[in-house]
């Protein structure tokens, strides 16, 4: 099992440390869809540029996403 956080950012990240442990880094990014649908439902008009990147055990930057997906 491998510990991952995962930060809130919109310039200026806020750290989850709830060293989450998880399989591997597929499953955190999983993980990471369902914070985004909590928080979509909780704003649904959030600051566009606000998304949640998930930070592996080491340091490193497993994924980065947007919480609001740009509408084409």
């Amino acid at each position: 099992m491998h510990t991952y956080d995962f930060d809130i950012k919109d310039g200026v990240p806020v750290r989850d440390k709830s060293d989450l442990e998880f399989v591997n880094d597929g499953v955190s990014i999983v993980h990471r869809k369902s914070l985004a649908d909590n928080v979509r439902r909780e704003e649904p008009k959030g600051h566009p540029e606000l998304r949640i990147v998930v930070i592996d055990e080491s340091g490193r930057e497993v994924h980065r996403e947007r919480i609001y997906p740009t509408k084409v």
